[in-house]
């Protein structure tokens, strides 16, 4: 299972999509967990978005600092990546 943080500057329509889960962690912040491609997740997100709406999808393989999001981020980061400096 992979995790993949996205960015965009509008709320998504509709997150039904290929993901165990989708979480929203601050205004246009998602964190996603899902066994597809980043390609398939990438292209979901973009279809619940308009059409110029900015998005950027990065898988998150390592738990990152952050501060400042919705409770129990950082918990749910940690059960899902590695440590940070591993």
């Amino acid at each position: 299972m992979s995790v993949y943080l996205a960015w965009t500057e509008r709320e998504p329509e509709d997150l039904e999509g290929p993901w165990v889960e989708a979480r929203t962690i601050a205004p246009g912040l998602l964190l996603v967990e899902s066994s597809e491609t980043l390609s398939v997740v990438y292209h979901a997100i973009k279809w619940s978005l308009p059409d110029d709406a900015a998005l950027i999808v990065t898988p998150v393989d390592r738990t990152p600092k952050l501060r400042g999001l919705e409770p129990g981020t950082t918990s749910w980061l940690r059960e899902r990546t590695s440590p940070a400096g591993s």
